[in-house]
C-alpha cells in the first residue's frame, strides 16, 4: 500500500515538473522575441 502512494506522488511531481518545463519552453523564447530578455538588454 506504501509504494503505490509514493509512486502517485512521484507521477503528481512529475506532471508538474514536465508543464513548467513545457511552459517555459514556449514563454523563454517569446520573451525573448519581444525583447524582454537577450544579450541586448
Amino acid at each position: 500500500m506504501c509504494r503505490s502512494k509514493w509512486i502517485k506522488r512521484l507521477g503528481v511531481w512529475g506532471f508538474l515538473f514536465f508543464l513548467l518545463k513545457g511552459l517555459a519552453w514556449l514563454v523563454v523564447p517569446v520573451l525573448i522575441a519581444k525583447g524582454f530578455l537577450g544579450a541586448n538588454s
